[in-house]
């Protein structure tokens, strides 16, 4: 099976920056996208940032400018690199990949992380 793992999150000030990573394990054949995703406290969870194979990249228009998503593929993981965080960034924040496994008769699969909090103070 396949695991996803956020690390990164924590607690910054305002303009202050942190950097989400995302790894992905167990049988991986290759990731085709990978999604950051955020849900704050009584709101619904909203897409932040998406890369796709070919390293396209699409962004929130909340986040343009100030989030950079990346992918290692050598490394099976994905970052996020926030700058200039606000306190309405304050959520949590989650991976979802579209990843083929070993063996899987090329079929994608769709894959979440546990989450990780990044609580933005002002």
């Amino acid at each position: 099976q396949v695991q996803l793992v956020e690390s990164g999150g924590g607690l910054v000030q305002a303009g202050g920056s942190l950097r989400l990573s995302c790894a992905a394990s167990g049988s991986v054949f290759s990731i085709e996208a990978i999604h950051w995703y955020r849900q704050a406290p009584g709101k619904q969870r909203e897409l932040v940032a998406q890369i796709r194979s070919g390293r396209s990249t699409n962004y929130a228009d909340s986040v343009k400018g100030r989030f950079t998503i990346s992918r290692d593929n050598a490394k099976n993981t994905a970052y996020l690199q926030m700058n200039s965080l606000k306190p309405e960034d304050t959520a949590v924040y989650y991976c979802n990949a579209v990843i083929i496994v070993v063996g899987g008769s090329n079929l994608k699969y769709s894959y979440w992380g546990q989450g990780t909090q990044v609580t933005v103070s002002s």
